[in-house]
């Protein structure tokens, strides 16, 4: 296991617990509690948890943890996701992608779909993006027309925020918004935790001919701090196969198409 996959186990045992010892830390990771004091202290020092005498507390990091240790959580889930997203996409088209690890999935199965990048005289998609990240993945392995939008970068999601990025978004027009989600629930439809990213979020939305929410189904039925949009707004859903059945129905009877990959 490497550090940040160690990490990201770290922070989820506080998630769960609140308080974790590193003699507990290291019995369930099958490290030393060497390595568990370091990473606590690097981690600490990092203001993501608070250190205590022999273990750490949570300090408020399950709420929206840095994107780098976000990678390997449902992993194979996001990648499927991303697949069957990537798989809505016509050339030609003009695509809104935010940031997040399941649109960073999304991204890659994009630019390695050979009908997207066989003309080298002129782009045959074009995608708007507010995610360094994403923008990157796709400048490095493609040919397409890749449009960032402006504003301040959130270091947690290398997302932009802010009245520049929304300027931008406000001039194009969007075949298809294709957004991961914090959550998303049936009534409350579609939120995140920061409110700079939802309201860029909102943005696309409203200048999307089509929006399609990509979220694992960890994400279904519930609820976080800032609304993007609401259910009625929602073509279509990209979950997994792990989606609670009840949960599919109500999305469903809200005149989302699902698909689960």
């Amino acid at each position: 296991m490497d550090r940040y996959a160690r990490w990201n186990a770290l922070l989820e045992m506080l998630t769960g617990s609140g308080r974790v010892s590193v003699e507990e830390a290291a019995d369930r990771l099958d490290v030393s509690q060497a390595t568990i004091r370091r990473d606590f202290d690097q981690l600490a020092q990092q203001q993501m948890i608070t250190r205590t005498r022999g273990g750490a507390v949570a300090n408020g990091v399950s709420y929206d943890l840095p994107l780098r240790y976000k990678t390997a959580k449902h992993s194979a889930e996001k990648q499927r996701i991303g697949a069957a997203a990537a798989a809505l996409v016509s050339p030609g088209t003009v695509v809104g992608l935010n940031g997040g690890t399941t649109s960073t999935e999304v991204a890659r199965a994009l630019a390695v779909r050979p009908d997207l990048n066989t003309n080298a005289e002129g782009a045959q998609l074009t995608v708007v993006t507010n995610a360094l990240n994403i923008a990157n993945e796709l400048l490095v392995r493609s040919r397409m027309k890749v449009v960032v939008a402006g504003g301040v970068v959130r270091p947690k999601s290398f997302e932009l925020v802010g009245p520049l990025g929304g300027a931008l978004l406000r001039e194009v027009t969007l075949d298809v918004a294709l957004l991961g989600v914090d959550a998303l629930d049936p009534q409350l439809g579609a939120a995140a935790h920061h409110e700079g990213e939802a309201a860029m979020n909102n943005l696309m939305v409203a200048r999307a001919k089509r929006v399609v929410i990509i979220a694992d189904s960890s994400k279904l039925g519930g609820h976080a701090f800032a609304r993007i949009c609401p259910v009625e707004r929602v073509e279509t859903l990209v979950t997994d196969s792990g989606a609670a059945p009840e949960l599919v129905a109500a999305f469903r009877a809200a005149g989302v198409a699902v698909i689960c990959a």
